[in-house]
């Protein structure tokens, strides 16, 4: 992997990942950009003692663009975009309407592949690897900013997910503070680890999910499961076997086979409902059209630094894991948040954990 780092018109880093050595990466930002100016600030809720970001300057921000305006595309001729080269691999620049800014954090984009029409289950595995390896050199380089106590990377896709920009990518956000998710994950850590003589609660999952029915996929360094108290419709973890608290953890074992578990987990996903699209005229359908399975896949890292408030438990106790899920329930329904789990965070799934881990089982990739 080679890393180019370089600036935008207006100061923003962007980091070209190419895979191979000899690329050149010299082309200049063209665009009148203004300074980039941001309102983030971070305000905590006494009551649930979470933190809630303030960002009105998103509501700016770029929304559903035509195909040949996108801003993530690369740049060409007169058509200038947020990537100056007319070609890329991977490229990872700070967002212009970041969520998290200055020191209430830091946000990224992850553009995965130059091809605005493809998506992440497109890739090849040396891309994918590609992806993995950018991943991992942000957590690095984001760990080491003064503010920052936590660092995920995630996708979002599709429209239903709320995606407003079309082109294949992610994001990065590094947190300046330890995530309520993660404080939840910790707590249940550190009980587990009191209550059973020091035994890892990750651990012990994983053991069970192996032993069990509802395994997707397994490698020999990698795992994937519909966890016991899934609560999405479609819902898988992949876990590495051997347990580390990051990405930067990682060894060449597992890095090397993760692309090809993660592309066929995605690639099944898209296939779970195999539903045909309407062309929006007479309602026909054309041939090989189907609608992609809107999905978020979240990974879970350990916070860096102290773990305050979680007495007996270091990084090292947390478990690395990618979490995949989707919001569509059957073919042309979706899982909506509604009373119970946006008022009361109570999850109620309509599709049981076993069943979904067979139907995933006994889809094809091809």
């Amino acid at each position: 992997m080679k890393k180019t780092s370089t600036r935008l018109a207006d100061g923003r880093e962007l980091i070209y990942y190419d895979e191979r050595d000899d690329a050149v990466r010299e082309a200049a930002d063209g665009r009148p950009l203004g300074p980039v100016s941001t309102t983030s600030e971070i305000r905590e809720d006494r009551l649930l003692g979470d933190a809630v970001a303030i960002a009105s300057h998103r509501q700016g921000r770029t929304y559903h663009p035509p195909a040949d305006e996108c801003p993530l595309c690369p740049s060409s001729g007169d058509r200038l975009s947020e990537i100056p080269d007319s070609s890329y691999d991977v490229v990872v620049f700070e967002n212009r309407f970041p969520s998290l800014a200055g020191d209430a954090g830091r946000c990224e984009v992850v553009c995965f592949t130059a091809d605005h029409d493809a998506s992440f289950a497109d890739l090849t595995p040396g891309q994918a690897r590609l992806v993995l390896d950018a991943w991992t050199d942000r957590t690095a380089e984001l760990s080491h900013l003064p503010a920052v106590k936590q660092v995920f990377c995630f996708e979002n896709r599709g429209a239903e997910i709320g995606v407003t920009l079309g082109h294949p990518h992610g994001q990065i956000y590094a947190y300046p503070f330890v995530t309520p998710r993660t404080g939840l994950m910790l707590r249940s850590l550190a009980g587990h680890k009191e209550r059973t003589g020091g035994r890892n609660l990750f651990d012990d999952v994983l053991a069970d999910e192996r032993a069990g029915e509802r395994v997707v996929l397994e490698g020999e360094h990698w795992v994937a499961f519909v966890p016991y108290a899934a609560h999405w419709p479609y819902e898988v973890h992949l876990y590495p076997k051997r347990r580390v608290p990051d990405l930067l953890a990682l060894d060449e074992a597992a890095r090397t086979e993760f692309p090809q578990l993660y592309l066929e987990l995605l690639r099944r996903f898209d296939r779970i409902f195999d539903e045909a699209v309407p062309d929006g005229a007479d309602g026909t359908v054309p041939s090989g059209t189907r609608s992609p399975t809107p999905y978020i896949a979240a990974w879970h890292q350990a916070p860096f630094g102290a773990l305050e408030g979680h007495e007996g438990v270091t990084r090292d106790d947390f478990a690395l894991h990618l979490e995949l899920f989707t919001i569509r329930r059957t073919s042309g329904k979706l899982k909506f948040l509604a009373g119970s789990e946006s008022g009361m965070s109570v999850f109620i799934n309509d599709v049981p954990p076993e069943a979904a881990a067979e139907r995933l089982r006994e889809v094809a990739s091809s």
